[in-house]
């Protein structure tokens, strides 16, 4: 019996690719030269909760019910475990905000769900570096079930 693929699986880029394109997306969505970019994505920066240390790191901005959220996988979500300050620079524009992770997997899934519906299939798996298996939006429950799987959060910020 072969294992059947997932239907929503994480799709992201290589990490070497990130490491390179990451410094230029910061300083282009500065800039008016990123164009679109600047809404659709968003620099946070933020300290680590342990470390100290600053990030800066470029993420898929997602407008969900007039709210900004980023859904990730990534071992930075663990900082806003608990709710963090960040500056959010977005459209040109840097805020204050706070960040505070949601990790239940029904909650986030039908966030995913409602923002992938907001996309349309293909714009949606870019977006949200996701691999959808069928050319469809995936359910609610294939989004939790992937959630769960991957560990994938959504991290909810608010203006201070």
């Amino acid at each position: 019996m072969t294992d059947q693929v997932p239907a929503v699986a994480a799709g992201h880029p290589p990490e070497k690719l990130l490491k390179a394109v990451n410094p230029m997306l910061r300083f282009l969505l500065r800039t008016p030269l990123a164009g679109p970019l600047r809404r659709q994505l968003m620099v946070m920066n933020f300290k680590g909760r342990k470390s100290g240390r600053q990030f800066s790191i470029p993420v898929s901005a997602h407008h969900i019910d007039g709210a900004l959220y980023a859904i990730a996988n990534a071992g930075w979500k663990h900082n806003f475990s608990g709710g963090a300050d960040a500056e959010i620079l977005l459209d040109g524009k840097t805020t204050t905000m706070h960040g505070e992770m949601i990790s239940d997997p029904a909650v986030v899934a039908d966030l995913a769900h409602r923002c992938a519906q907001s996309y349309g299939v293909k714009k949606a798996q870019t977006m949200m570096g996701l691999n959808f298996r069928d050319d469809r939006i995936p359910t609610v429950d294939e989004f939790a079930e992937a959630f769960a799987r991957d560990k994938l959060v959504a991290v909810k910020f608010t203006p201070r």
